[in-house]
């Protein structure tokens, strides 16, 4: 398995919205003597990020909080600064939550099944992800030699079997690759030649596809395939069979929210050929995993932070920066905080807090409203990437749906063709003699090509729609790839449902990214802000924005 889901990096607020579906799916399903719940639509941060972004003025704050570092975000990249603060010894820093606590990582339950709001598991982390070992160890994930070439991992969180496959011209298949006869030879081509970018050095004698990027070649050669999609590049290799292009769009999609005609070719290769990671009790090219995803993982990193600062010593609070104001004389910032006690929509309560240094660990579109960013080298309006927009939906059932005779359900089901990604099973990860009465599976959706829109809409386009999408929409969506498997019996088992709509989920690396300015303008800066999201890579995965909260940590403390 060679494959990875969007990490990490946003922040975003739970806002749920509970409406009712159309009468007439409904009526339908019942005169099967099926039911098909509510959905509860949550939208993260929407409400808080429209605030921000038509706000004019806000009023005086009441209260000032003064501390060394304010860390203003918490998803991946904020929460991995606060580790490495925590860890170097550092205690007067204060973490704002933002609206939404672990952003793209963050979970959910069903009682007692957690399920994954966001990202839902973390590849293997290779020899340049060091930033990545040193966090898992301390965390307990890796127990033993963690900078070996095989490390020891927790089994818990190795994924366990079957982990993966597709549901292919109405029967299943192991792996996401079609096994289709005709178009073998292309496909043991192209993940032959993949194979070899693995261990491909350029001329400065760096890997070309490392992760995280700054670790890349920069040999002009191979940065030449950012000047094209993926699809360009796949068509000039002379790969034709629509097996291997939907694969390519399939893992496209997966990580960028954006298919191979949108990709840069640079970052599609980077997609299949940046992970080595391997490890001594688990096959190459396995990956990590807990019942609510990635938020598993933030949950155990904030315990070793907690155990770090010790009791009474609080270093998380709730709320969002709303203004940063950076002294004159670069003696430190001045951070505007908001919180909605009564909810979006209601006036909010303003705080200040006062930083010698503050780390902006929040997507780049945010930031652009809080403080200007052209003196630091940054143009919102040429430098600002696309982002795409998301459904993650999970659905509580009573019992599993029946399987195909002799195919066992597995943790990831993909369904070929579909506009969705599959859906992973919650309690997958559970260690018992039986299965539970009860489970959760989560659907993804990338909402870059959705009815009533054209193929290949610009996101902010797609954004205005799920704006307006009425929930009976948003189930259609969400329960597609449920339903080709399942038909309509899948309904005898849901009894509830959450939709999270993330607007902005992740950062799409079109051609040309690798060559941003104002990206390599605020990966640079070393003022009283300091900035750390995955976003500064162009790419929406756990590695980088832990690499850019790490590097801004330790910026501070040197």
């Amino acid at each position: 398995m060679d494959r990875r889901r969007f990490l990490i990096a946003a922040a975003g607020t739970a806002l749920a919205g509970c409406e009712r579906i159309g009468n007439d799916a409904a009526h339908f399903l019942a005169g099967l003597g099926l039911h098909e719940p509510t959905p509860v639509v949550l939208r993260p941060g929407m409400a808080e990020g429209h605030a921000l972004r038509d706000a004019h003025r806000w009023a005086a704050p009441v209260g000032e909080q003064r501390v060394d570092v304010a860390i203003l975000g918490s998803g991946v990249g904020g929460l991995s600064a606060a580790w490495q603060l925590s860890r170097a010894g550092l205690r007067n820093f204060i973490m704002l939550d933002g609206p939404e606590f672990g952003g793209n990582a963050s979970g959910g339950r069903f009682g007692d099944i957690g399920f994954p709001r966001g990202a839902h598991y973390l590849p293997l982390p290779s020899a340049e992800s060091t930033h990545v070992r040193e966090m898992l160890a301390d965390a307990g994930v890796i127990e033993r030699d963690p900078f070996d070439a095989r490390p020891r991992f927790d089994e818990s969180a190795l994924v366990h079997a079957p982990d993966e496959r597709l549901f292919f011209d109405g029967t299943w298949q192991d792996g996401l690759l079609p096994d289709s006869d005709a178009h073998h030879g292309q496909h043991a081509r192209f993940l032959a030649q993949v194979d070899k970018l693995r261990t491909a050095v350029g001329s400065d004698g760096r890997k070309v596809f490392a992760i995280p990027l700054a670790q890349s070649s920069r040999d002009a050669a191979w940065l030449a395939l950012d000047r094209q999609t993926f699809r360009q590049w796949l068509t000039a290799q002379g790969y034709t069979a629509p097996t291997l292009h939907w694969y390519a769009d399939y893992c496209c999609r997966d990580d960028y929210g954006a298919g191979a005609d949108m990709v840069s070719a640079w970052a599609g290769l980077h997609y299949f050929a940046s992970r080595g990671g391997h490890a001594s009790n688990a096959a190459d090219g396995a990956v990590l995993t807990w019942p609510d995803g990635l938020h598993g993982l933030v949950t155990r990193l904030m315990a070793r932070i907690d155990a770090r600062m010790g009791a009474g010593r609080p270093w998380r609070r709730g709320g969002m920066a709303v203004r940063i104001e950076p002294d004159t004389n670069g003696a430190g910032a001045s951070v505007l905080c908001a919180e909605w006690p009564d909810g979006p929509g209601r006036p909010p309560r303003l705080s200040r807090i006062v930083a010698r240094r503050v780390i902006c660990a929040m997507p780049l579109h945010v930031a652009a409203h809080l403080m200007p960013l052209q003196p630091l080298g940054f143009d919102p309006a040429i430098h600002l990437q696309h982002h795409a927009p998301w459904l993650v939906s999970t659905f509580r059932l009573r019992g599993f749906p029946e399987e195909q005779a002799g195919v066992p359900l597995a943790w990831d089901n993909v369904v070929h063709g579909s506009r969705g990604l599959g859906y992973v099973v919650a309690t997958h990860q559970w260690i018992r003699q039986a299965r539970p009465a009860q489970t959760a599976f989560t659907a993804y959706t990338p909402l870059d090509a959705q009815a009533g829109l054209a193929a290949g809409s610009r996101p902010d386009a797609v954004r205005r729609w799920l704006v307006e999408a009425s929930p009976s929409a948003l189930m259609d969506l969400a329960v597609a790839d449920l339903q080709a498997v399942y038909g309509r019996e899948f309904w005898r088992h849901a009894d509830a449902v959450e939709i999270t709509a993330r607007g902005h989920a992740m950062a799409t690396p079109v051609p040309g990214f690798l060559a941003n300015a104002g990206l390599a303008a605020l990966r640079a800066a070393d003022g009283p802000v300091l900035f750390a999201h995955a976003d500064l890579s162009g790419l929406s995965v756990f590695e980088e924005a832990a690499w850019w909260g790490t590097r801004a940590a330790l910026r501070i403390v040197g």
